[in-house]
């Protein structure tokens, strides 16, 4: 499938749960007015890793994650120019009254380490953190840690009741993975789980990405794309509204994105 091109790009969103996930799982309608059922005490004390949370709200939810490369090659105006489309993305899901109440965000960065800055949260829970680069880049464990909050917020949504849009997992990396790092392994793990339709997976390269390294990782239908300069707000500001297309569309709805002007070779941008 063609991500990209001269005209705005379709694709059909899958809002179902997967039929084998689906056993003995009731979904509120969303335009029952119904209360949901209530939350246990044993359901609101813990939901796969996330302790002591009850949903705030019904609504259809969408998880993104934002795996985010923070090691040294980093510093200066890259880093700066990542912190501030973050915060121009915060913004903008603010802005809409939907994607607000439905669209969880969750931010895992990797250098040396890899920590989860935020879990999936919708917009008004969280402040987006300001990013501090340094280490080196252990790219697949970040990649399988994103991959791993996913499918336990997945896990909460069904716990509680709540319907989902397939999550995306967004890479961005301006370097080389560390020797050692198993490229070929986080390859059939991002390949299954997007054939099983548990996520969509999208990979940006910034200034001096190995896209070798990216297109080797990610699937045929979605390959990857490289950042023209810096323009990291562009890029953030065309992922919220794609998001918000996404979060206000129906069961089997096709989806127009915009088109990706901050995409490098993309309308004679180099």
């Amino acid at each position: 499938m063609a991500i990209f091109g001269k005209k705005p790009v379709k694709t059909t969103v899958n809002t179902q749960i997967e039929e084998a996930e689906k056993k003995d799982i009731k979904f509120p309608s969303q335009n029952s007015t119904t209360p949901p059922p209530p939350i246990t005490e044993e359901q609101n004390t813990t939901f796969q890793g996330f302790t002591a949370e009850a949903p705030t709200n019904y609504e259809q939810k969408c998880v993104c994650a934002l795996v985010l490369d923070v090691s040294g090659s980093m510093y200066g105006f890259p880093i700066d120019a990542l912190n501030k489309g973050l915060k121009d993305f915060h913004s903008d899901i603010l802005g809409d009254v939907v994607t607000k109440n439905r669209l969880e965000v969750a931010v895992v960065t990797f250098s040396s380490t890899i920590e989860v800055l935020i879990q999936p949260s919708l917009a008004e829970n969280f402040k987006m953190p300001l990013l501090i680069p340094q280490g080196q880049t252990k790219l697949v464990d970040g990649l399988r840690k994103g991959i791993e909050v996913v499918e336990n917020r997945k896990n909460w949504y069904k716990d509680t009741g709540q319907p989902y849009y397939r999550p995306w997992i967004i890479l961005m990396t301006d370097g080389e993975p560390d020797n050692g790092q198993d490229i070929e392994g986080i390859k059939h793990q991002i390949k299954e789980g997007v054939d099983a339709k548990k996520f969509n997976f999208f990979a940006i390269g910034v200034q001096g990405a190995d896209m070798n390294t990216l297109k080797n990782i990610s699937h045929p239908s979605m390959p990857p794309a490289m950042l023209a300069g810096l323009k990291f707000s562009e890029f953030f500001r065309w992922l919220s509204t794609s998001m918000t297309k996404i979060t206000n569309s129906k069961d089997g709805e096709k989806v127009e994105f915009a088109m990706p002007t901050w995409m490098k070779g993309f309308d004679g941008i180099m």
